[in-house]
Parts: structure tokens; C-alpha cells; sequence
């Protein structure tokens, strides 16, 4: 198999997030969440994310980091909150792999940290956007697969 069409297998660890793409933290500044807020400037842009969960999953890769190659999409200047600044936004395949259970495919979330106002990630922390999947806990580990092409994990 050739570079290009290569996945990449990692471990990680589910952890605790801000909880604002959710709305899980309560911010007024954010009713019903980043996300929620979000998806209708993405999909105008040619992402449906309809069929993911209102919120992402973020996990730890460490000691491991990525490094951004060439990511499925990104969208640049949106300008989805009316008081907040513009942010760009990149998307990365990924498919969450477990035991016994076909394998959920999403994308990687990255809000460009250079653009995004506030709640910064740990360099080893990956936000994925997937359908609902029932018995993920904090503290899981999990098996994730993303395309070489996309993102470096090392």
C-alpha cells in the first residue's frame, strides 16, 4: 500500500475537553454550543456534519503529537459568531477502531490555533467528530486510524 492511501493506527486516551463545542459548559457567549453554532457556516462551505454528534471527542495521543499534511478540507476566515473573530478550520478523516464492532468512521475537528480565540488544546489532544457511540468513558483507551496523507502522528 502506497503512502498516499496509507492509515496510520494510534492509541489514545479519551480526556475531558472544554466542553464548549458541546454547550456542556453553559457559556452564554455559546448557546447550545460552538458546534451547533458552527455547522450551518460549514455546511454552506460543503460539509454536512449532520451525522455526527453535537460535540466532539477529545483524546490524547500522548506522548505522541501530529502534525497537519494535507487535511480533507479546510475553510478559511469563517466568521460563524457575531462578536468573536473570524477562525479557520481544518478537517482530517478518521476512523475510531474497536473490538468486535465495525469500525465508526469521522473527522478530526481542528480549529486553527493560531485563529481561535480561546480554549486552547494540549499539542497531543485531538478533537474527533463522530456519530454517538455508546460505552466511551473518560479515561478509555481507544484505537484510532487517520490517512498518513492528512496527518502525521509521531
Amino acid at each position: 500500500m502506497n503512502a498516499k492511501n496509507s492509515w496510520q493506527t494510534v492509541s489514545a486516551c479519551i480526556v475531558s475537553g472544554h466542553r464548549v463545542a458541546s454547550g456542556g459548559n453553559g457559556n452564554p457567549l455559546f448557546p447550545g454550543g460552538t458546534l451547533m453554532m458552527q455547522t450551518p457556516y460549514f455546511y454552506a462551505l460543503g460539509l454536512d456534519l449532520g451525522a455526527y454528534y453535537g460535540g466532539t471527542l477529545n483524546v490524547s495521543i500522548a506522548p505522541l503529537r501530529y502534525q497537519v499534511v494535507a487535511p480533507r478540507q479546510t475553510f478559511r476566515a469563517v466568521k460563524w459568531h457575531p462578536t468573536e473573530p473570524a477562525e479557520d478550520f481544518s478537517f482530517f478523516d478518521v476512523r475510531l477502531v474497536q473490538p468486535a464492532a465495525p469500525a465508526v468512521e469521522g473527522l478530526i475537528y481542528h480549529p486553527h490555533p493560531d485563529t481561535k480565540p480561546a480554549h486552547f488544546q494540549q499539542p497531543d489532544v485531538l478533537e474527533l467528530l463522530l456519530p454517538f457511540v455508546a460505552g466511551l468513558s473518560y479515561g478509555a483507551v481507544i484505537r484510532l486510524e487517520v490517512p498518513a496523507a492528512q496527518m502525521l502522528i509521531g
